[in-house]
């Protein structure tokens, strides 16, 4: 079905209240009123950069009903991230949460006409309420879409941007999670789903609205906590659920009596992705929710994909399932390997896409066959499961987050007791990864914890926090060949020996 009004629940607010489908209709139509009366027609961008609120869910649905893209913006980037993918999202509209003054203060020139807080009040932007109050008659329905920034491999990120649909379905991406949802996952409209994860991400936005799609209830938590995850799961009796490893990891780390406390029996179908799961903590949540965990491995641009259910998974641990299409292991030389050996992945069909406003990352992501690659490496077994390797770049994943190394690195490199810079990824037993940095000082200093403290914090100062190295050591030189590239893998090297990567 497709998003409509009605009056079972639609959203469960934790410690909250219960939100109905024909309420978050007719306030979604209320959005779509007032940007349709700040002069947005389709095909002009909204951006929002809100925790998990009801709000957020109001304003997607009334852009993707009305013609419009909407991005997503991570809460956790400084002002100056913030206003970046607001320029470059060419946004017309802008909804920013209360709490957020400095971003609000950076982002008020930076973007389109329509400045809209939510929350409370900041300096030159309207209220949400008063805005919605005052529109107009919203204008006719009309397919919208997400444009959300993926995690690219160097640098900035980059909008995956597709054709608006015209088929009346909707998001080509919800449109397929409500097909697996329901197809493969047993979701109806009696289900009940919860995911802790941030609303801002790709996984997050999508599979709700989806789960909206199929007329279930979704439990909107502001953030995780492990204890109240169970609470929720026992309270409202919670069918499915979506989480990442990490998550995992923090449940299980509850004393025995916590967790024996909560009843989950209720649960048909636990979700995870987004980053490495070791074998060991998935079997320990197979034993404790029952085998009912299914996993899925793709990327925001939609061409690679695979599942593996919980059965599957048992027989072949460790794999992300079969490929939903053809998928081609290929060596350095563009030869195929055989099975079981490694090489980059490369998967044939997949929906059309574009990075928006950059052409060469676009076509950098295809081969001269027309393939197209993530940058992840991978190996197929005789039975066609694909195995998760590495990455062919340093993207950096911790706690189902994608981290650009390059960002950390160009910040670091300015400062005026460093010479060099390399970030990479070492090994957490809790988040798969954490950022790392190894640095050359100027000649002649004396480096050590109060110079490292203060690069740390130099750091934090022009970045989110979570892109920052956690700690850093000193090296009196970086290997670069003679042309200037830097050897970062002999150094990441160092830190993972005895330990195997797979990165998601």
């Amino acid at each position: 079905m497709v998003f409509a009004a009605w009056d079972g629940p639609a959203l469960i607010e934790a410690d909250g209240e219960t939100v109905t489908y024909r309420q978050l209709y007719e306030r979604s139509q209320r959005v779509a009123a007032a940007l349709h009366d700040a002069g947005l027609r389709r095909g002009d961008g909204v951006a929002l950069i809100l925790p998990n609120r009801r709000e957020f869910l109001e304003i997607t649905w009334g852009c993707q009903l009305s013609g419009l893209y909407y991005s997503a913006v991570n809460t956790h980037f400084t002002p100056d991230e913030v206003a970046y993918v607001v320029e470059d999202s060419e946004a017309k509209a802008l909804f920013v949460d209360a709490s957020l003054a400095a971003v609000g203060e950076r982002i008020r020139n930076a973007g389109g006409g329509l400045l809209i807080c939510i929350g409370g009040e900041l300096p030159g932007w309207r209220r949400y309420d008063d805005a919605l109050a005052s529109a107009g008659a919203p204008p006719p329905v009309s397919d919208g879409s997400e444009m959300l920034y993926s995690s690219g491999t160097t640098g900035r990120p980059k909008a995956v941007r597709r054709p608006l649909p015209t088929d009346g379905q909707g998001s080509w991406a919800q449109k397929v999670l409500e097909h697996a949802l329901v197809q493969r996952y047993g979701m109806t409209e009696q289900s009940v789903y919860l995911s802790p994860a941030p609303l801002y991400h790709a996984a997050g936005v999508n599979y709700t609205m989806a789960v909206h799609r199929v007329g279930a209830a979704a439990i909107l938590m502001r953030r995780f906590d492990a204890e109240t995850v169970l609470r929720l799961i026992e309270t409202h009796r919670v069918t499915h659920a979506q989480f990442v490893p990490t998550m995992f990891v923090r449940m299980l780390k509850l004393p025995d009596a916590v967790r024996r406390s909560y009843d989950v029996s209720s649960l048909r179908c636990v979700l995870h992705a987004a980053a490495p799961c070791p074998v060991d903590v998935k079997r320990q949540m197979m034993t404790w929710f029952g085998p009912i965990i299914h996993e899925y491995y793709g990327g925001t641009e939609g061409f690679a994909g695979t599942t593996i259910g919980p059965e599957e998974w048992l027989a072949h641990p460790g794999s992300v399932g079969k490929p939903f299409a053809k998928v081609h292991v290929v060596g350095d030389a563009g030869v195929e390997r055989a099975v079981g050996e490694p090489g980059e992945l490369f998967f044939e069909g997949g929906p059309a896409f574009e990075y928006f406003k950059d052409p060469e990352k676009t076509a950098s992501v295809s081969n001269a066959r027309g393939w197209r690659s993530l940058g992840d490496v991978g190996y197929l077994d005789d039975d066609g499961y694909l195995y998760l390797t590495d990455r062919s770049t340093f993207t950096i994943v911790s706690g189902g987050v994608n981290i650009y190394p390059q960002e950390a690195e160009n910040i670091l490199v300015m400062h005026p007791d460093l010479v060099d810079a390399a970030v990479f990824g070492v090994p957490n037993d809790e988040f798969g990864e954490e950022v790392k940095a190894v640095v050359q000082p100027i000649d002649g200093l004396v480096a050590g914890p109060e110079l490292e403290a203060e690069l740390i914090a130099y750091c934090r100062a022009h970045l989110a926090g979570y892109k920052c190295p956690r700690s850093i050591d000193f090296d009196p030189a970086l290997p670069r060949d003679p042309n200037g590239k830097l050897y970062k893998k002999r150094i990441r090297e160092r830190y993972w020996q005895g330990r195997a990567t797979r990165i998601v």
